[in-house]
């Protein structure tokens, strides 16, 4: 008998599209797919199942049953595929399956998938990481929820170093949150996007200041699947990127003298360039 398989796929934030080649694969193999029809888009699921896939909602159902479903694929060789919103390695419940998965005998594999962060910024036409703004991006999700946050895991400290944050899990305590990112450094006119069900039909992306947060979930009633992108980055203009500058040098080119030496200037006279 073939040795069973589960594969955990990342489906990313909606759109059926927006799905990698090989977890679309994985679902065509797939003779359970389990998934989470809240958060996971209908034709994501039913666009690459087998007609005769055995489909099994996991928004109703508890996970000592995925476990059970699991056993049976181990005594049965059958191939799960266990799709995720997003992607598997950000709060997907997936490390405990994994491993119990693995337990079992099973051939385990993560299929990585599009983050919600990720397609917000693209939606909202941004880049996280702008040369002199931001270097770094933050994910984390606002403390006293239903899960425990590490002690030294506050979105305060976080919000000290000033740099491009993406908060999820968040939006049911937007004047909390606010408070946070005032309370680590955040001024009121920093610029925030606010991301809810990105891709998906009803899809809403809205660009505000941070001391507008409030008052735009309230009135839009955003309480749930809600993405907060937060920094200088969100409202900075594009500067000149030094990798394609023709005074740059890596493996593959060699630098235009003059310009080298305008490089060089340039750093000498402390322009901030890298």
């Amino acid at each position: 008998m073939e040795r069973g398989r589960v594969s955990f796929v990342g489906a990313g934030p909606g759109a059926a599209d927006l799905i990698t080649l090989r977890g679309a694969r994985r679902i065509a193999e797939a003779d359970v797919v389990v998934w989470a029809a809240s958060l996971v888009m209908e034709e994501c699921i039913t666009e690459h199942a087998r007609p005769d896939a055995e489909l099994v909602d996991s928004s109703r159902i508890a996970h000592e049953d995925v476990l059970a479903l699991y056993g049976r694929a181990a005594a049965e060789g059958l191939k799960v595929a266990r799709v995720h919103s997003g992607d598997p390695s950000l709060w997907g419940a997936v490390q405990e399956q994994y491993d119990a998965a693995e337990a079992l005998g099973l051939e385990v594999e993560i299929v990585p998938g599009v983050s919600a962060f990720g397609a917000a910024a693209a939606v909202a036409g941004r880049e996280l990481t702008i040369p002199e703004v931001a270097q770094s991006v933050v994910l984390t999700r606002l403390e006293g929820g239903k899960t425990p946050m590490p002690p030294r895991e506050k979105l305060r400290e976080f919000a000290r170093h000033g740099t491009t944050m993406a908060i999820f899990l968040s939006a049911a305590r937007t004047a909390q949150m606010v408070a946070e990112l005032r309370a680590g450094g955040y001024p009121d006119d920093t610029p925030v996007v606010v991301a809810y069900r990105t891709s998906w039909p009803d899809e809403v992306t809205l660009r505000c200041r941070l001391d507008e947060v409030e008052a735009v979930c309230k009135e839009r009633k955003l309480w749930r699947q809600t993405l907060f992108l937060v920094g200088a980055a969100l409202g900075a203009e594009g500067t000149r990127s030094h990798l394609y500058h023709p005074g740059h040098f890596h493996t593959f080119r060699k630098p235009e003298p003059a310009a080298r030496r305008a490089l060089r200037a340039a750093r000498a006279a402390g322009s901030g360039a890298p």
